[in-house]
């Protein structure tokens, strides 16, 4: 095979009597993805390349480690990468557009998987870290999350149903509902699990009941997702398996703080019977004197 020292230049091939089109293949080339394409032109075979300077997970990775650099606790570090990786594919898609709901979703979706992580101060470091792993501002994200939240709270179940289903409107939330129309419209919409653990979240703020009745919580959904042009049953899945997940990370997190528990039990104990081992031989040491 011959060399190619210039990219730009067209590799050509002449007296060609075929006319098909060779596929593309791809190789790495300093840290890009490069795709090499054959293509039959005027009687020549033209070599093209293209440069693709999307992020690899693994360059997302290496920014977040970068940035967080103490180790993440056992039953925590899948939890991470997994988002990690879920954020990564969701940043990347040409079709993405970053929303406030979509913000709720990430900032909701990591404090209830990561609660009970130990040190606590940690988790700032980790949750910044996720985001800059995606070039984004981990305080725009607390920032929008919280502005969404606080409107939850002052509203009643209904209301909040009608103004995510834009029919409702609520003062200073325009910019709110400009956004959710749009979704509605976009036919493109790069929907993803965390918008939607978002939109839930918001139901769950005005009524905490939808998390244990099923029933009413896929009613709820599914007006949402006729709403917005949304698919009922990719969303109604994500947020059950959601739910399972956080059941999941409490019964783990409370299996390993009975383990610590007897751990520590059995270490006081040790303890004590090395202190009354010590003072029985002190007792044996003086009644021989």
């Amino acid at each position: 095979m011959r060399s190619f020292t210039n990219p730009d230049r067209p590799e050509r091939v002449s007296n060609c009597q075929t006319h098909s089109i060779f596929p593309t293949t791809t190789i790495s080339f300093k840290g890009y993805i490069v795709d090499r394409k054959l293509i039959f032109r005027d009687g020549i075979i033209e070599l093209k390349h293209q440069v693709n300077n999307t992020r690899t997970v693994s360059d997302t990775k290496k920014v977040f480690y970068n940035f967080h650099t103490r180790p993440i606790n056992s039953i925590y570090n899948r939890v991470i990468e997994e988002l990690l990786v879920e954020m990564h594919l969701i940043s990347v898609n040409a079709n993405y557009s970053y929303n406030p709901f979509y913000a709720l979703g990430v900032v909701t979706a990591f404090d209830r998987l990561m609660e009970g992580y130990s040190p606590e101060q940690d988790k700032t470091s980790i949750f910044n870290a996720l985001i800059q792993g995606q070039e984004e501002d981990p305080n725009k994200y607390r920032s929008d999350a919280k502005g969404l939240e606080d409107l939850a709270r002052g509203m009643s179940a209904s209301d909040m149903l009608l103004w995510i289903c834009l029919s409702k409107n609520i003062d200073n939330t325009q910019h709110l509902q400009d956004d959710l129309r749009a979704i509605s419209e976009n036919s493109k919409f790069r929907y993803s699990r965390l918008f939607a653990i978002g939109l839930f979240t918001l139901l769950e703020i005005v009524d905490t009941e939808l998390i244990n009745e099923q029933e009413k919580r896929t009613e709820a959904l599914k007006k949402v997702c006729q709403a917005l042009h949304l698919l009922e049953d990719k969303l109604l899945k994500d947020i059950d398996l959601y739910l399972n997940n956080l059941e999941r990370v409490a019964q783990a997190r409370s299996a390993m703080e009975d383990t610590l528990k007897a751990m520590r039990k059995k270490r006081e104990q040790r303890t004590l019977e090395k202190a009354d081992i010590s003072t029985s031989v002190n007792n044996t040491s003086e009644d021989s004197e």
